[in-house]
């Protein structure tokens, strides 16, 4: 996966507007996007005047430019200078036909250079053009501040969150998802629909967890792919605790699972770890889910296959690893604070400390020695993402919810991975959860890209999405 975002330009121009201001407009446009480290297809001033688009004409070469470069363009970037011609911009976004979000952007006029020559009047064509794509069917995004300025740290924000959306949207459409086993019988809330998803551009490869453990039985101890992948676990985190035998283990189970999942293009996991993989393996997989959930490649537990795809679309948003968690416990009598925890997969990255050891959950049941691969640890403190994304059956749909919080040093003494998170008006997230059946899992990393997340799946996906506090 890469963070890498292009961006389609189209720079709007109306001829009776001061037209200067184009030439102007479009080299701070590419300016403020090259500092971003965001890559820009767009017309030249030898293509158009000023490399704008105003006519028929110029927005059917502004499409023929885009549809040459459809496969590196992630979004469209709409700026005006002026006014704007809003008929020429939405023929353009309609004959390209990229099917990738879009960003209005509009110029501020400056109240000294309010002459003929130098007024904008971007303030009212914005809405024109706006008026003009919902006529037309297209789906846009809007900058937070009416009018603003491509050099102002405005509109760096701005590109971040719009190109946070676009990977979001680029990344979730034609996803493939791996569910590795079948769902424990206990966790009938982890149930999703397979066709819904589909219909999304989403699909899912199963593969039965006694051919995964069966392939990782017959691998030679000393087979070159073992022992680089049992360095790579030793590497990743403290193992002293933990036999040589389980680590063989371990690092078998993830050698299949890393060749299954490059034959499959996958971009995300989801494996079944309770309980047979402990009776009739002999470890938990926590650490080889940890361990590629880190490398952006999400693992979840219990064949949360809908949680795997809330950690992908977290990852896509924010570049940085995710993790599934339970929403578990409150935190002594405080309404805004919880504890998340799991057993647990976490990966390293999320955690401000981390050692491998045993699931005391079922160590009881199965034998304490036969649940080595925990990754232990607090999570550290900072701001995050919290998703989560289910199927609705019975309606036929996709619905998410999404928010931000921050995880806090507030002391606790527990097992597993844990730690306390802080979220403004918490109880009314929680009734919200409850009412409509979500599940107990949630998907969080530690960035603040709920807005990206919430445009890109309700705007573009036609999911149903709640943000709360949003």
């Amino acid at each position: 996966m890469t963070n890498k975002t292009t961006l389609g330009v189209i720079v709007g121009n109306r001829g009776f507007f001061p037209d200067h201001l184009c030439e102007e407009g479009r080299k701070e446009v590419l300016a403020a996007l090259a500092d971003q480290g965001i890559g820009a297809v767009a017309l030249t001033p030898e293509d158009t005047p000023f490399g704008s688009v105003e006519t028929r004409q110029q927005a059917a070469k502004c499409a023929e430019l885009f549809k040459r470069h459809a496969a590196d363009i992630d979004g469209i970037l709409v700026t005006l200078p002026n006014f704007g011609d809003e008929r020429g911009i939405a023929e353009a976004i309609r004959m390209a036909d990229l099917g990738v979000p879009v960003l209005i952007q509009a110029f501020p006029d400056e109240a000294a250079r309010m002459t003929l020559k130098d007024r904008r009047d971007s303030f009212c064509g914005k809405m024109s053009v706006c008026n003009n794509l919902t006529q037309y069917g297209i789906d846009y995004s809007l900058t937070d501040l009416h009018t603003v300025a491509p050099s102002s740290p405005a509109f760096r924000d701005d590109l971040r969150r719009f190109a946070a959306t676009c990977r979001v949207v680029r990344g979730l459409k034609g996803a493939r998802i791996g569910a590795i086993g079948a769902r424990p019988a206990a966790f009938a809330t982890v149930r999703f629909s397979e066709k819904i998803l589909e219909s999304a551009g989403i699909s899912v490869e199963p593969i039965d967890l006694y051919e995964v453990m069966g392939k990782a039985g017959k691998l030679d101890n000393q087979a070159a792919s073992v022992q680089a992948k049992l360095k790579g676990i030793r590497d990743y985190v403290d193992t002293s605790d933990v036999p040589e035998s389980a680590l063989l283990k371990m690092a078998k189970l993830g050698v299949v699972i890393d060749e299954w999942s490059q034959e499959n293009d996958l971009a995300a996991t989801a494996i079944q770890c309770w309980t047979a993989m402990e009776e009739y393996y002999g470890v938990v997989p926590c650490t080889i889910m940890s361990m590629m959930s880190d490398k952006l490649m999400p693992s979840a537990c219990e064949v949360d296959v809908t949680g795997a795809i809330g950690m992908y679309a977290l990852t896509l948003a924010a570049g940085v690893p995710a993790a599934l968690l339970d929403w578990n416990n409150n935190y002594g009598t405080d309404p805004d604070k919880c504890v998340l925890f799991h057993c647990s997969n976490i990966p390293r990255t999320c955690l401000s400390c981390a050692k491998m050891s045993v699931q005391d959950i079922i160590g009881g049941t199965v034998g304490i020695e036969n649940t080595c691969g925990t990754i232990v640890g607090r999570i550290k403190s900072g701001p995050f993402t919290f998703c989560r994304v289910a199927t609705d059956d019975l309606a036929g749909s996709i619905s998410a919810y999404v928010g931000e919080g921050e995880f806090t040093d507030d002391p606790l003494d527990t097992f597993g991975g844990a730690g306390v998170a802080e979220i403004p008006d918490l109880q009314a997230l929680l009734r919200f959860i409850c009412e409509a059946g979500f599940e107990h899992h949630v998907a969080a990393a530690h960035a603040t890209v709920a807005d990206a997340l919430a445009d890109a799946m309700g705007n573009y996906l036609g999911w149903d999405v709640y943000q709360h506090g949003g």
